[in-house]
């Protein structure tokens, strides 16, 4: 049996002399991993692997050790398959030794890996890694990723989010247009299925419009975050069909490897389903879907911005707020990269920029929702 949670020493944080925001372990079986990982990470100047460890009841052990000392972990890049104790048994525990601790795990490309990380998340878990075979795992967009998501959980962790109660808007916040939208439009990437089950939990089944949703994912990963958006018990998602009648309450996810387009007019809008060339190096891409969107629905479209890394979605919610939409940004503080947002923000295009559990309610506020009959099986 693990051992009981200790209780909290002095925290000892480096000073910014030091050059750490990053305190982080790697626990992985497999020794070429950890060591990949590592010098993923030790590259940078402003991180700190504290500890390489083969199993969760070693990363335990490690994350009390560290208490006690008073230089708790920040981070944890914890793997699923490992033997003694495997991810998903060590992820409770090491959440009850120090619930502040970010936990990002590391899954197989495969829909049973998919899965599990999908249930990681809503157990606790801060993110996941889609996690390339031995031979891929020094491929470039992998350990951008990792490093961003190391970097941000950490920094969040630091910096507690805003509360709620406060939103935090732009100073020269666009004013409101008075008509509602005809859609939601999502975009979201780097931190973005934790937020997604924030904000669709949020939103229950009041949406009285259909949602689209982009998040940059690999297509393995698609179908199983459609299904755990689904068991939220508020708004039913599924990947979404070329040529499908987008329906009031109901959630269409681009699927992996495609993009998401929206047509037809308002009342009759239905989905294209695209192998266009990647935008933003993205497919899907957040652009084509709010740029179609604009079109489709003359402009009256509400954009949600999500965490996430690079500017896809800058262009797409411009063409949407020329229209006359209404863009909401991610907060700094609870997005774990303020990349996307941060570009809609810093362009001018926002009407509010929000912390994460502020956004739902404004939604609902800006769609006028009221509960759907009929709309949701």
């Amino acid at each position: 049996m693990p051992a009981a949670p200790l209780p909290a020493a002095p925290v000892r944080r480096p000073s910014a002399s030091e050059g750490v925001v990053a305190r982080v372990m790697i626990c992985d079986d497999s020794v070429v991993i950890r060591g990949a990982l590592a010098r993923m990470l030790e590259g940078q100047p402003h991180i700190q692997v504290v500890a390489r460890v083969a199993n969760g009841a070693l990363a335990v052990a490690e994350v009390q050790r560290q208490i006690r000392a008073g230089t708790p972990i920040d981070v944890a890049v914890l793997d699923i398959e490992m033997p003694v104790m495997d991810g998903m048994q060590a992820l409770p525990v090491l959440l009850r030794n120090d619930p502040k601790l970010r936990v990002v795990m590391a899954s197989t490309l495969t829909t049973r890996g998919a899965d599990i990380a999908m249930q990681a998340l809503r157990l606790g878990a801060a993110d996941y890694l889609p996690k390339p075979s031995t031979a891929d795992i020094a491929d470039d967009s992998f350990r951008r990723e990792l490093i961003a998501k190391v970097v941000g959980l950490a920094r969040m962790r630091a910096r507690p989010a805003a509360p709620a109660a406060v939103p935090q808007t732009v100073s020269a916040q666009r004013p409101l247009p008075r008509q509602a939208p005809h859609l939601l439009a999502i975009g979201s990437s780097t931190g973005g299925p934790q937020a997604l089950f924030t904000l669709v939990q949020g939103l229950g089944k009041s949406v009285a419009v259909p949602v689209v949703l982009t998040q940059h994912m690999p297509a393995t990963f698609t179908p199983i975050l459609a299904e755990h958006l689904t068991r939220l018990g508020g708004m039913p998602c599924a990947e979404a069909k070329d040529g499908e009648a987008l329906l009031p309450g109901r959630i269409y996810l681009a699927p992996g490897d495609r993009h998401l387009l929206v047509q037809g007019t308002p009342g009759a809008l239905r989905a294209r389903i695209t192998t266009d060339a990647p935008e933003n190096f993205c497919r899907p891409a957040v652009d084509p879907m709010l740029r179609s969107a604009a079109t489709a629905c003359s402009g009256r479209v509400l954009v949600v911005m999500l965490t996430g890394m690079g500017h896809d979605g800058m262009a797409g919610t411009r063409a949407v707020v020329e229209a006359g939409g209404v863009a909401i940004a991610q907060d700094e503080a609870t997005s774990v990269v303020w990349g996307m947002p941060g570009a809609i923000a810093k362009a001018g295009l926002c009407h509010q920029v929000l912390p994460l559990p502020a956004i739902a309610s404004r939604v609902l506020e800006i769609c006028r929702a009221s509960p759907i009959r009929g709309a949701v099986a």
